[in-house]
């Protein structure tokens, strides 16, 4: 996607209130970052990972702890210019178009590919209070999680963790964050336990500093947290959102960034999370030294409806991502058919017990299992193929739609 970076970002700030952004497919999001808060602005909703392109990420949902809030990347953009699979370039957005419109975003590369997008602006912060908070009961950190995602006035992002016996865990996290009360937080172990970390962030502005405290000590107050795990910090707005390609440096620095990565992700309803929980927490997964794991509550009725985006149907749901990283000629547990077994194992479970789960960046082999992903959707999706790619020329490595015969592959 980067060969399609050229022309350059055309912003458009003369409507204050919806200022935007026109920018290639092949962008990274890090660079959308830079150049918009050079006037003062900012793309409202992000992924973890911002050295990403724009066109990937809205071919699948663009996920992060402001999507409760915002809805995903896919709800933040206005417009696109698509090529399709038979070579027409449209212009497209609810009022053009529409049908491709929706159907692109999350589309899975099936439908078109994306060459443009405008994406929404909104005023950008310069700072962020970022606080991590441990619990060891999942009811009471579900709970808080989700009162957070409904409250008014909440933080402006909230993520979570599981941690499965890892040692001396609130050492590590001072090389970034500090402990509101030193001497409790170094008595806490974190050895042989399940743990669940709350992560969220307040943005402001410096002279709102006092106000700020103010409303993070607000809304800490109302949460049931493990008291002595209370850690803060306060970063740069660029610096908490580029967090991860930090972490990246250090692995890149080991050898330990390019290697193979087993991710599952998976969104769960809210009705069927502390089954999952019981089961995966500290059964099928003994510990979390593959990498980390992710697990938040979204609020789907802030997402725009008719993309091809597949959720659960509840309106409440939990994404969680199982981050592996394997080394690539190990046989042993840190091995990737290890890993590939525990997540068989997650799968298998949800299967059986019929959580209601839908794979995030999913993967099937068979176009059955992709028509089960689907659900009531694969027809409207099927339409779309045949209307938008009828020779099936677009991402065939998804193995939903074979090929048209007599279609040469390159």
């Amino acid at each position: 996607m980067e060969s399609l970076r050229a022309p350059a970002m055309r912003f458009h700030t003369g409507n204050q209130e919806l200022p935007f952004v026109d920018v290639s497919a092949g962008e990274l999001w890090i660079n959308i970052l830079h150049e918009s808060l050079k006037l003062g602005l900012t793309p409202k909703s992000w992924t973890d990972y911002l050295h990403l392109t724009v066109g990937g990420t809205l071919s699948n949902a663009g996920i992060s702890g402001q999507a409760f809030k915002h809805g995903p990347q896919i709800n933040n953009v206005y417009q696109l210019e698509v090529v399709t699979g038979k070579g027409e370039v449209i212009t497209c957005s609810e009022e053009q178009n529409a049908d491709l419109f929706y159907g692109v975003l999350g589309g899975l590369g099936q439908f078109g590919i994306i060459t443009r997008a405008r994406i929404a602006l909104e005023p950008a912060p310069k700072k962020v209070k970022w606080i991590r908070v441990l619990y060891s009961d999942f009811s009471t950190f579900s709970y808080d999680q989700e009162h957070l995602i409904s409250s008014e006035n909440s933080f402006d992002y909230i993520e979570g963790f599981v941690i499965i016996n890892r040692t001396g865990l609130l050492n590590n996290w001072r090389s970034t964050f500090n402990p509101k009360d030193p001497l409790l937080a170094k008595e806490f172990s974190s050895e042989g336990k399940v743990l669940y970390c709350l992560e969220v962030a307040k943005y402001f502005n410096p002279e709102e500093t006092a106000k700020t405290d103010q409303n993070v000590d607000a809304l800490l107050s109302k949460l049931n947290y493990i008291q002595s795990t209370l850690f803060q910090s306060e970063v740069s707005y660029v610096d908490f959102l580029d967090r991860v390609h930090v972490s990246e440096m250090k692995l890149q620095e080991k050898g330990l960034w390019d290697v193979p990565h087993p991710w599952l992700n998976l969104l769960i309803p809210k009705t069927r999370i502390h089954d999952f929980a019981q089961e995966v927490f500290g059964k099928i997964l003994t510990d979390t030294s593959h990498g980390p794991i992710l697990i938040y509550p979204v609020n789907k009725s802030k997402w725009r409806k008719g993309t091809s985006l597949v959720t659960p149907e509840e309106d409440v749901m939990y994404l969680i991502a199982f981050l592996s990283s394997a080394m690539p000629s190990s046989t042993g547990k840190d091995g990737v058919e290890y890993i590939l077994k525990k997540n068989k194992k997650i799968l298998n479970f949800c299967r059986k017990a019929h959580i209601g789960m839908k794979q995030y960046l999913p993967h099937y082999t068979t176009q059955e299992d992709w028509k089960s992903h689907f659900g009531l959707q694969w027809e409207t999706f099927n339409r779309r193929k045949s209307t938008y790619d009828p020779l099936a020329i677009l991402a065939p490595g998804h193995r939903i739609f074979r090929r048209a015969s007599g279609v040469q592959q390159q």
